[in-house]
C-alpha cells in the first residue's frame, strides 16, 4: 500500500490536473516547470552549465560524487516539455546515491525539433563524453518517461552505429510505445495524474509524426540484441505500465539482462517525488545501487 506521503503527492497533482484538451506546448512547459519546482534539490548539490558533444546541459555533482562514474541523464516530458530545471532535484539525488557525476542533457524538443533530433543529441552527448576521456564502460545512460524511451533509443542508435556502448541503461517509467497500444493506456482502473492519453497522443504526433513505429521513436518495436544491461522501474498504477513490461520481456528474449522493479500502486516516475516520500527515496537508492554495481 502506498505511503501517506506518496498519496499526498498524488492529491497535490490532482489539485492541478492536466486539461482534457491538450494545450499548446508553451502552456504545457510552464505547467511542468511549476509542478517540478515543488521537489527540492538536496543540500550540497552543485550544478554547472556545460556543453558536451555540441549539446547543452549541466553537470550535477554531490559531495559523494566520484569523478570516474558518469550518468548521462535524459529528462522526461514527452519530447515536448521538460528541462534540466524540472529534473535537477531527481538528478542530484541520483548523483548522491550513485556516487557519480551526472550530465543532465537539454536535448532539443519538439515540435520545433521533431524526431530524430532528441536521439541525435543524446548520441552526440555520449560520444562527447567519450571524446573527453571518459571510457564508455564508466558511463550509464538514464532517463525517465520519454527520457527512458530515449535512453533505449540512444543505446540502439549507438549499437547500430558501431559505437562502444555504455555500461548500462536505467529507465524510469519509460515511454516506449508512442501509439499507446498497451492495455494500461485504456485501463479504467488506472488513474495516474501525471499523464493522460490525449496528452500522450498529442506529444507522440508532435515528436514523431508518421514515424511513431520507428524503433528509435518507439523502442517497443526494436531488436534489443547487443544492448547492455537494463534497470527498469514502473508503477502498477500508471498508464505507461505496459510500455515497461513489454519492453522488459522483449529485451530479456533478446538475451539482455533486465532488472525490473514494479512499484505496487505507485504512479508515473514516483522517483521524482523527493526524499520525504519513502517510495521515492527507496527508488533512487535502488538506482544508485544498480549504477554502482555496473560501474564498480
Amino acid at each position: 500500500m502506498p505511503s501517506p506521503q506518496h498519496e499526498a503527492v498524488v492529491a497535490m497533482l490532482q489539485s492541478m490536473p492536466l486539461p482534457s484538451e491538450p494545450p499548446a506546448p508553451e502552456v504545457l512547459r510552464a505547467f511542468f516547470e511549476t509542478m517540478a519546482s515543488t521537489f527540492p534539490v538536496p543540500d550540497g548539490a552543485k550544478s554547472m552549465p556545460a556543453e558536451i558533444g555540441g549539446v547543452r546541459g549541466e553537470w550535477i555533482e554531490m559531495p559523494e560524487s566520484s569523478a570516474d562514474r558518469v550518468v548521462l541523464y535524459l529528462h522526461g516530458g514527452g519530447y515536448v516539455i521538460g528541462s534540466v530545471n524540472t529534473h535537477r532535484s531527481l538528478v542530484a539525488r541520483i548523483a548522491r546515491e550513485a556516487r557519480a557525476r551526472c550530465f543532465s542533457l537539454d536535448y532539443r524538443l519538439a515540435p520545433e525539433n521533431p524526431y530524430p533530433a532528441a536521439v541525435e543529441d543524446a548520441a552526440r552527448a555520449h560520444r562527447g563524453l567519450v571524446a573527453s576521456g571518459i571510457a564508455p564502460g564508466r558511463i550509464v545512460i538514464a532517463g525517465d518517461s520519454a527520457g527512458g524511451g530515449l535512453t533505449l533509443a540512444t543505446l540502439l542508435s549507438l549499437r547500430d552505429a558501431g559505437d562502444k556502448l555504455p555500461a548500462a541503461g536505467v529507465c524510469l517509467s519509460p515511454w516506449t510505445d508512442l501509439e499507446g497500444t498497451g492495455a494500461s493506456h485504456t485501463d479504467p482502473d488506472i488513474h495516474d495524474p501525471m499523464v493522460n492519453l490525449p496528452g500522450l497522443q498529442l506529444m507522440g504526433r508532435l515528436y514523431a509524426g508518421a514515424s511513431v513505429r520507428d524503433p528509435l521513436a518507439s523502442p517497443l518495436h526494436a531488436d534489443f540484441r547487443g544492448v547492455p544491461p537494463l534497470y527498469i522501474q514502473v508503477g502498477t498504477r500508471e498508464m505507461l505500465r505496459d510500455d515497461s513490461l513489454r519492453v522488459a520481456d522483449k529485451a530479456r528474449a533478446a538475451g539482455v539482462p533486465v532488472l525490473l522493479e514494479k512499484g505496487e500502486a505507485l504512479i508515473h516516475v514516483w522517483a521524482m517525488f523527493g526524499d520525504a516520500v519513502p517510495e521515492a527515496a527507496a527508488a533512487v537508492r535502488n538506482i544508485g545501487a544498480f549504477v554502482r554495481t555496473r560501474l564498480g
